[in-house]
């Protein structure tokens, strides 16, 4: 598995997302998109995500950004657990992690262990609402975020250090 760089082309993917829309990355072509790979649908870090990405969306929205997110999960799953949150973009199942093996997606068991030495992570994702122990089923992906310019080129990858590890929304908002 080979990770993505900055400048790098996309890996371009037309897909179906949970509710059953087309989602096909060139139809972004002239955009600026955020690309999000989470875990599994009912992980509370990445419930924790993307609650505060469906909370600035307008903000989103507003400084001309996109966003697409991957879970590695089936649609029902979504449905069941991110779907509740009624996300306002694109949210695409990848259960066999066909586009997380193509952007370079890595899966750690470390990557659990050192969310859980970060106290002040794990009393956040504790008293979330989201937190369920089924996550603990899931595959030990760990997240990454990618800025796609308008030309369909890298602008900036981020590949997490553990479960909860994310690119700063503020750092997304203000990609010039």
């Amino acid at each position: 598995m080979k990770n993505l760089k900055a400048k790098d082309e996309v890996i371009q993917f037309s897909l179906k997302d949970y509710l059953g829309n087309a989602v096909n990355l060139s139809d972004y072509k002239g955009k600026k998109v955020f690309l999000t790979f989470l875990r599994g649908a009912s992980c509370p870090f990445c419930s924790m995500r993307m609650r505060d990405l469906i909370n600035k969306h307008s903000n989103f929205k507003a400084n001309g950004i996109e966003v697409i997110v991957f879970y590695a999960s089936s649609k029902e799953l979504i449905t069941k657990y991110a779907g509740k949150q009624d996300p306002p973009f694109s949210v695409i199942p990848d259960p066999n992690l066909e586009m997380y093996t193509k952007y370079g997606v890595e899966q750690s068991k470390s990557g659990m262990t050192r969310a859980m030495m970060q106290p002040l992570k794990m009393m956040k994702v504790m008293f979330s609402g989201f937190f369920n122990m089924k996550a603990s089923k899931d595959r030990p992906i760990i997240p990454a975020d990618f800025l796609i310019d308008e030309n369909q080129t890298i602008f900036k990858v981020y590949y997490g250090e553990d479960f909860g590890d994310h690119l700063p929304v503020d750092e997304i908002l203000n990609w010039k």
